[in-house]
């Protein structure tokens, strides 16, 4: 026979969660937070980026949201989306609610750990190298990495987004300058008395990246140089590639610093400043003690790294 349940209590079933988010017919979380992201981001690529799911499914969850508030939150074309006044009303409301329950958990949170979003290459060839490092020194301290899309400046539940900036984004008050940016023209060792001679070959170029030759053009005061391009997703990509020989690359001192003083890869004009910094952006104020720790470490990494720099 089967028991039946106490009285005044109610059987857990399979099925009793499913209507958490009912209170006053509330949507589905999921939707909310792609419909959130994609907005305050401006793309369903950065916020599939930041949610770490696909493009396609922030668009269904959007699109399922629209569908259950019964009203339209984005208009225009597909490649060009704006938010139209209910999306403005609701993103204000969503993006303050969201940020409420990100400061909720930093405050319940009793570990020490300190999340970093930072860019992919900057990631590779810099930062997880010299992570064991921070570990030696500070062994009760976890950082996390996650990846940072190519143009993002903030993303949510990180302490810290590292990344390199721009001169025009280094005054800003939760900006903190690690390092001053170097970049310079690197290739393969063999490769550089061509490049001095003037013949640069294939010039190779990153698409998150697109503007670095003209970037080292005008910090060097020469010419752009002109060539076959050969286009690759990342700067790190563009890097293993001046590795293998496949092309002369302009990369910031900062990721080439290790190949370069290892004699694995030549820099024949050197490194000029582009007025660009290596910078953390702080997400909270002030930065707790453990994520302080971790930042005046960062920082100390970034100065020993360019104070390597090849002129």
């Amino acid at each position: 026979m089967r028991q039946l349940p106490a009285p005044g209590k109610r059987r857990i079933g399979p099925g009793m969660f499913d209507n958490l988010t009912a209170r006053g017919r509330l949507p589905s979380l999921n939707g909310l937070r792609a419909f959130e992201a994609m907005g305050r981001t401006g793309s369903a690529t950065r916020a599939a980026g930041e949610l770490n799911v696909t493009h396609s499914a922030v668009s269904r969850q959007v699109k399922a949201l629209e569908a259950a508030l019964g009203v339209r939150l984005f208009e225009g074309p597909r490649h060009r989306l704006a938010l139209t006044s209910a999306g403005r009303d609701l993103l204000a409301g969503l993006t303050t609610g969201f940020d409420a329950l990100e400061a909720a958990v930093r405050a319940t949170r009793r570990d020490r750990e300190v999340q970093v979003a930072v860019n992919a290459s900057l990631a590779v060839k810099w930062l997880i190298p010299r992570l064991p490092a921070f570990e030696r020194l500070h062994p009760g301290i976890a950082v996390h990495l996650s990846d940072l899309a190519p143009h993002a400046t903030g993303q949510r539940g990180a302490d810290l987004v590292v990344r390199y900036l721009g001169v025009e984004a280094l005054d800003r008050e939760e900006v903190e300058v690690l390092a001053p940016n170097r970049i310079g023209l690197v290739c393969a060792p063999g490769l550089a008395p061509s490049v001095i001679a003037g013949a640069i070959g294939t010039r190779l170029a990153a698409r998150t990246h697109p503007s670095g030759w003209a970037d080292w053009a005008a910090a060097a005061g020469q010419p752009e140089a002109r060539g076959p391009t050969r286009t690759l997703a990342h700067l790190h990509f563009v890097l293993d590639a001046a590795l293998a020989g496949l092309g002369v690359a302009v990369l910031p001192w900062t990721i080439v610093a290790d190949d370069v003083t290892a004699g694995r890869l030549a820099a024949p004009f050197g490194f000029v400043p582009d007025g660009g910094a290596l910078a953390a952006i702080r997400t909270g104020e002030p930065p707790v003690r453990h994520v302080r720790t971790f930042l005046d470490w960062l920082r100390a990494e970034a100065e020993a790294s360019a104070a390597q720099v090849e002129p």
